[in-house]
Formats: structure tokens, sequence, C-alpha cells
């Protein structure tokens, strides 16, 4: 951390020394942002479309307001931590930055995925690009990659104040939240605040079933800024997040404390001497601790000891990124750096012993470096290219502590199950990309492109080391693992009528030595395990989105996706896949008032990997189809005010996404079905 902030405040007092403060205010900037917009990739890349704005997502987890998009869904655990899918690829295949930030969960179990510290009221716009489109944000990615912004717009003197707020609330498990955003500066300096609060008890699902998933969630966030003139600009970010009594209906585990505390700081130049376009330096430390349990908010099984996992993940990282414009056309480049350390021990405190060394100080260190160039071949067509190396390091400092009496330590299940133990290891990965776009009439595009990814496996797929009562209930990584190589190519079109526009896209995938997650079949005594091993695997799919303007009023939205993921190696589906999944709207816009109602649903997913006995297990069961209809509007009381409501699952439905997750002690897989009816409405003012 001290190198990297360091290196961050000499690179940036030398940029800022090459120009001389200027005097002159900017230009008045648009209105203040009073809403979250998640967008379907950058609005500067093919396929920009609005899919739904915070006020009409109502009260809810981010994760889930990001399943509204079409390619993205989620697996639910409870009423909070909900963990994102891209493409049918989860988890670090994603790539997710909060404010320019990595931050790494807790839970070994992912009961804190990245998005569990992004609260919705913290950042005006979420971004969602699918697949591959750039190599900046770091190696993996090649499902996607999500980036949460923040964005605190220039003061003048005209306008020394600006403050927000808002407040909700959904009937369904008596959700209730609220936020302020206050802001004060000058030309030269200015500071924000942003603070959200949350609350939730069980819902019920269509069937009337109660469903653990409460919580209570604080957020505080502090920017200071230094904008000497319109080109240069510094931020400073400290922020913590306090979430308590946290119950999971899928896990055997809930957790009392999931705390964040992250600081940023944050330098952009532009219009800089000489070829110089652009320099943005970054560095940033997010310090996570996370405790689960099976007593402090539930009553253990009977003949099940108390059982307690305290956990720490610290993430330190920085970038520096140049943009550089040249006779060739537009140049990219930067180097990053990120290291994690993650901490993880599973107690028995019944007997107050140490039961299993499940993250036995894991350290992973990844140091990359990319360049990118986009060159026009003539007015209509261009070529994007790019090339990334990462070097990347990992070890288990822990992995020879034995906990007392049967249960093992890390180095002797790694060798019980792998023949190996997790001695310092050392990975260089190389990726690319090349990407043809050729502009039509009127704003259409078709663009094509080939990429190569490259996914180090992380703490858990190397180092996870659960011991279980039994041998099927251990759960074991794999230090040996090679990284993932994906292979993607992809072709798409954006094409506009006078009253349509239609974002369509298809692509293809092949996966060399796919980190899967298996069952250790066939190994006498110690058989069944859950397990860690590379194959060869197979994705392909396609999504789109379809706008329609049917007059001046009235307007419809599409959307559809689908992905088949196979397991080459071994002739079979790769679990928790998701299904065919649409979605369907009709909004209504007045002067002063919006109305719409809007359809989601999914097909049977029947093609499941759901045998533990004979692969993985990892899917509960085939899947049903569903479909559920939402109601929602909003008025606009005057300029400042506006209020917004709204009905899901308007008929009660009871369903279950296909994504599921899994127990905190053995891997049982758990489907969590989603919330009954639910009305809501959200106050939002800006003064």
């Amino acid at each position: 951390m001290k190198f990297v902030m360091t290196c961050t405040a000499t690179a940036v007092m030398c940029a800022m020394a090459q120009t001389a403060l200027s005097e002159t205010a900017l230009d008045v900037q648009a209105d203040v942002i009073d809403t979250i917009v998640i967008t379907a990739e950058d609005d500067n890349q093919p396929g920009s479309s609005t899919v739904a704005t915070g006020e009409q997502s109502g009260t809810r987890d981010t994760a889930e307001m990001l399943r509204d998009i079409p390619g993205v869904s989620g697996s639910r655990i409870g009423g909070h931590g909900t963990d994102p899918t891209i493409r049918g690829q989860s988890q670090n295949r994603i790539n997710v930055l909060l404010d320019g930030a990595y931050v790494h969960g807790g839970c070994p179990n992912r009961m804190d995925p990245p998005t569990a510290y992004a609260p919705t009221a913290s950042y005006e716009e979420i971004t969602v690009i699918k697949g591959v489109r750039t190599l900046e944000y770091g190696g993996g990615g090649a499902g996607g990659t999500i980036v949460f912004n923040r964005e605190t717009r220039p003061f003048y003197e005209d306008e020394p104040v600006r403050a927000s707020a808002e407040a909700g609330y959904r009937s369904n498990g008596n959700i209730w939240d609220a936020a302020i955003d206050v802001s004060a500066g000058s030309e030269k300096f200015f500071g924000r605040f942003i603070g959200s609060h949350m609350e939730a008890d069980n819902y019920e699902d269509g069937g009337g079933n109660e469903i653990r998933s409460g919580f209570e969630e604080s957020n505080g966030t502090l920017i200071l800024g230094f904008t000497p003139d319109s080109d240069h600009r510094l931020d400073l970010t400290l922020e913590a997040q306090r979430t308590d009594d946290l119950l999971y209906a899928g896990a055997g585990m809930d957790s009392p404390v999931s705390d964040n505390d992250t600081i940023r700081l944050k330098y952009q130049a532009e219009n800089m001497p000489g070829m110089l376009d652009k320099l943005k330096i970054e560095a940033y430390r997010s310090e996570v601790a996370h405790v689960m349990d099976n007593y402090t908010l539930r009553t253990p099984p009977m003949m099940m000891d108390d059982m307690r996992a305290p956990s720490t993940s610290d993430t330190t990282g920085g970038r520096i990124v140049l943009e550089v414009d040249s006779d060739i056309g537009h140049w990219k480049m930067g180097v990053d750096m990120q290291n994690n350390d993650r901490d993880a021990d599973r107690f028995n405190d019944t007997s107050g012993n140490l039961n299993s060394v499940l993250w036995p100080g894991v350290s992973i260190d990844q140091t990359g470096a990319f360049v990118e160039l986009e060159h026009d071949l003539d007015l209509t067509n261009r070529i994007i290219g790019g090339i990334r190396y990462d070097h990347v390091t990992s070890d288990a400092s822990r992995a020879d502590i034995d906990p007392p009496m049967m249960p093992m330590s890390p180095n002797q299940l790694y060798s019980l199950y792998y023949g190996a133990t997790a001695e310092k290891r050392t990975e260089n990965n190389w990726g690319g990309l090349l990407r043809f776009e050729h502009d039509l009439d009127s704003g259409d595009m078709l663009y094509a492109g080939i990429s190569r990814t490259v996914r180090t496996a992380d703490a858990t797929e190397k180092y996870i080391a659960s011991n279980g009562m039994s041998p099927d209930a251990r759960w074991v990584g794999n230090p040996t693992l090679d990284p993932e190589k994906h292979h993607q190519i992809e072709a798409g079109a954006v094409l506009r009528g006078d009253k349509w526009e239609l974002d369509a896209s298809v692509y293809y995938t092949d996966v060399q030595d796919y980190i899967l997650r298996d069952r250790n079949h066939n190994n006498g005594g110690n058989g069944n395990a859950t397990i860690y091993r590379n194959v060869d695997a197979s994705l392909y799919g396609f999504e789109a989105s379809l706008n329609y303007q049917w007059n001046a009023d009235w307007s419809s939205n599409f959307g559809l996706a689908y992905v088949h993921a196979d397991n080459d190696t071994d002739d079979r589906p790769i679990a928790q896949t998701p299904p065919l999944e649409a979605v369907a709207s009709l909004d209504y816009k007045a002067s002063d008032w919006d109305a719409g109602a809007r359809v989601r649903a999914a097909a049977k997913q029947t093609r499941v990997d759901d045998d533990a006995s004979t692969g993985s297990g990892l899917d509960v069961d085939q899947t049903p189809g569903w479909a559920v209809v939402d109601l929602y509007g909003e008025y606009r009381v005057n300029s400042n005010v506006t209020v917004d409501f709204g009905v899901d699952n308007l008929f009660d439905e009871e369903y279950a996404q296909h994504l599921n997750r899994s127990s905190a002690f053995d891997p049982t897989q758990i489907q969590v079905n989603e919330p009954g009816i639910s009305a809501w409405v959200k106050l939002h003012a800006s003064f």
C-alpha cells in the first residue's frame, strides 16, 4: 500500500507541474444526475442502451437490479449478496470495479461478492460491458465487466452547495432505505458526503413461505476534490460500509458482521502537452472483515456444534493509464497492479478448537501491462487491437497449520487429493483483442472481434481447505491449477429505423483449462469430496434487445438472452448455466408522470449437472420455467421532487432463478425462491 500511494502521489505532482493552474471557470454543465442509470455497454461502444433507472428498480439489492439487463443473471443467497453472472460466467470470470477499485469479498462461500459492497445510492452510473471490449480492466473478465462510476461535477460561484435525498419502502420484507448526498465547493475545491441506510426483514415467496433474508446496512462516503483548472482533477475518497445481522436462506450459516473500508486516490489530466491526450492515475486499498456462524442468528440443527468462521480480505492496487493521439490512431496504454491477501479459519466454538484453515494466508499478486490502438481504415471502417501481459504469483503461508484432533491441515488435504502442497507459484499470462467495426448509415454498425483472455484461479479455487464430518463433506482447493485461457469470437449489429433500434450479438468461446468445481469420484474412502480441476470447455450464445417507439407517448423494450455451456472433457453440461431468459415492457410517458408494465420470464433449464455421484452436483435439479409481471410508474411533483412506485411479481408467482448457492458447511446445493408480490415506493428530492 505504501508503495502504491507513494508512486501515485509522485506521479500526480509531476503531472500537475507540467501545466500552470488556470483561473478560468468551466462552462456550465448539465443538471446534476439524480438517479443511477444502468446501461448495457458504454455509450461510446456499439449497443448502447438505457435498460433501467434507480427509481424504477425500487428498493432492491444492487445485483438484483443488474438482472434486468439481457445476458445478466444472478444467484440468490438471501436478501443481500446476489452474485451476478454475465453470459453464464460468474465470480472472477467477470471483472467488477467499484469507482476504480477491486473489492474482493471476505467470505469463501461468496456471501459478499463485490457488488454487495456497492449500495446503489453511492453511484451515479453502473455500466455493464458484455464480453471483451477492452484490456484495460485487468486479466480475465471473459464474461464481461461491471463498472460502478461516481462523478462529482465542478462547482461554480452561483452554485456553492448541492444536495439530494431519497427514501424508499418495499412491502414484502418490510424493507426501507434512505440516503443523502450533500456536496459543497468552489472552482478549485469541493467536498461531498454520501450516506445511506437500509434495513430488511425476511420476505415471503409466492407460496407464502418465509425466506431468511433480513439484514441491516449502513454506508458512508466522503470525497475531497481539487480542481485547479478544467484539465486537472485530484480526488480522495474514504468509504466505510457496515452490514450486520445478514440472514441467508442459501447457506448453513448467517453473517453477524460484514464490514468494508476503502480508500481511493485518483488523478486525471486532459489536453496535456504534445501527443499525450489523457493521463489517469489511481490507487486504492480495500479491507473487508467478515464473520459467519450458525448460532448467533439461528439455532443450530440437532447434533451440530456451534461453528464460527471469521475471515479477512485486503486488496491493494493501482493503475496508470495514458491515452495518446498519433498519426496512425488513438493509443491507450497502461500498467496496473493488484494484491489480495485473504485469511479465514473455522472454529468449533462448542469445543473451543480450530476446525479448518479455510484460507491459509493466501496472497495473490498480479502486475499487468496493456496497449490498445484504435485505427481508422477510412471514414466508415476501423479496427481496435491490443495486447496484455500479466505476471501472477500466489502463495499460502499458513498451509501447514494442523487443527487439533482429526481435522487435517491444508497441505495434508492438498496432498491427499492432488499429490501436491501449497508452494509459491508463478504465471505469465498473455491476452489480446482484435475488433473490426463498420459504420452504416444513420449510426448503424456491424462489428466482429476475437479475443484471448487468461484468468488465474482465485483464492477458493486454489486454496480452500474445509474439513468435513465425512469425506464427501470436504471442500478442497487445488494449488496446481493452470490458469483458464478463453478464446472468444463475437459478431453483432446495431440497427436503427425511424421507430426502432435493434442491438444483437452472437458469440462462441473455447476455453482451455477451464477451472471446474467437481467431485472427486472413485478415490476409495476419501472419495466424493468437492475439488477443482482443469477441463476443456465451450460456451456459445446470443443476446438481443429491441426498443420500439410506437408514438410520442408509448414505447416498448424487448430483450432475449441465451447461453449454452459444455464441459467438453467429460461430455456433460457445465453446472450453473442460466436458461433462455426474456424481458418485455410497455411504457407510457406523459408530461409529469410515467407508467409501465414489464414481463420477466425464463424457460425451463434441462441442461443440468445435478448428480454428485457421477458429476459435480452443483445444480439442485432441473428448474421449471416461469414468468412474472411487474408494474411501475413515476410522478414528477416538480423539477426537484419525484415519486416512484410499483408492484413486482403482481400475481404472486412462486418461482426461483436457476442459479443456486452452496451451504457454508458442506457442498450441499440450496435454491432460494424469489420474493412474492411486493409493492414499493421511493421519494427523491434534490435541492
